[in-house]
């Protein structure tokens, strides 16, 4: 097995906190109304409550290469906006990959924030994949989920 680190970043012109809440506290409900034409279909709760140790099953619509994964959420920390999860289960996003881990910190950026991503994927032991074509594909699935559709659903929700 090899492993093969990714780091991306993203800004956005939401506050952190905001960015934070939108993505990975109400993501299940509150981005799937933002991204309404998104990759996503759905996400089931399999186990816990959102914070660490829970496991989701995220649905994909069709057209998607993969039709579900599930993650393991490790942390959930709100105080300091870091979100860490695991692929435990189901498809994987990219052929020779036999698992990924993500660390997603969102820090302060002038007037809004990045999203800084740390990614590891495990290949598996005959894959043939390299650094490039991880990155590439990674920047392909970050896209899809636009922040500039998640900025325009909470500035249109000032109670958010």
């Amino acid at each position: 097995m090899g492993v093969i680190a990714v780091d991306t970043e993203r800004k956005s012109s939401l506050p952190p906190a905001k960015l934070f809440k939108a993505f990975f506290v109400d993501s299940d409900c509150k981005v799937l109304k933002a991204l309404p034409n998104a990759i996503i279909k759905n996400v089931e709760i399999l186990q816990g409550n959102g914070g660490a140790g829970t496991i989701k099953s995220v649905h994909f619509n069709e057209g998607f290469p993969v039709k579900n994964i599930k993650h393991r959420v490790e942390e959930l920390d709100k105080d300091n906006m870091i979100y860490k999860y695991s692929i435990v289960d189901g498809e994987t996003l990219m052929p020779g990959i036999e698992s990924a881990s993500y660390v997603i910190k969102i820090e302060p950026s002038g007037t809004g924030s990045v999203c800084k991503q740390h990614t590891t994927f495990y290949t598996k032991a005959d894959s043939n994949i390299n650094q490039e074509e991880i990155k590439a594909s990674n920047e392909e699935i970050a896209k899809m989920f636009n922040f500039k559709d998640v900025e325009a659903y909470v500035l249109a929700n000032p109670n958010y």
